[in-house]
């Protein structure tokens, strides 16, 4: 998910058709440029080198979203499609953190069988955490604190102070940390294969 502002002007995007790498490309309705999906940069016309700002986001399941936020409007083409549930990710699945230009991936499956992985990207500590059909990476710093994180199959628990954080909101819901938040990070979801495609020097977490 990118910001769509580009120097304040917010722009409209769709859908160009054409594929660059096996990925899907953009265009804006503005100028016609054409845009990289994955990258949310403009690759030909007259935003070429533009990049757009990734955002922090989440993939969950509708059912999960819709307990947690349950006056979320959603828009979709066909209602049956909300009941249909993903048969569940591929060995070669991957979670993809970016970070300016420091980029590192984790394979999905990896990730859901650790429950939490406390790492570093650049000068920055991240926490990767997945389970199920949920994932969701965070800044595991809290007031200039570098927390450690474990999973106890329903919620993230910290080494330091013992609080503990609902996984999929970042929130401290009960110890000495309580009501305190994670910082959500940008991240992407890809095959393998289309990641490095992207991110050619993007280092691959191994346990």
């Amino acid at each position: 998910m990118h910001d769509r502002r580009i120097d304040g002007v917010t722009h409209t995007f769709g859908n160009a058709g054409s594929l660059v790498k096996n990925a899907m490309t953009w265009f804006d309705h503005e100028t016609s440029s054409i845009w990289s999906q994955p990258w949310g940069r403009g690759i030909r016309g007259p935003y070429k080198g533009v990049q757009l700002n990734l955002l922090p986001s989440q993939v969950t399941t509708w059912e999960h979203w819709k307990a947690a936020q349950p006056h979320t409007l959603v828009m979709v083409n066909d209602l049956e499609r909300l009941s249909l549930r993903r048969q569940g990710f591929q060995p070669n699945f991957v979670i993809g953190v970016v970070l300016g230009e420091q980029s590192k991936a984790y394979y999905y499956l990896d990730v859901v069988e650790l429950g939490a992985i406390n790492d570093r990207l650049a000068d920055f500590p991240v926490l990767v955490w997945a389970s199920g059909e949920i994932y969701q990476a965070y800044f595991r710093q809290v007031d200039g604190q570098t927390l450690t994180f474990s999973f106890d199959g329903k919620d993230l628990v910290d080494e330091e102070t013992g609080s503990h954080w609902d996984p999929s909101l970042g929130l401290a819901r009960s110890g000495p940390l309580e009501g305190q938040s994670l910082q959500p990070i940008p991240s992407l979801s890809a095959y393998d294969w289309a990641w490095v495609d992207f991110y050619p020097e993007s280092e691959i977490y191994n346990p």
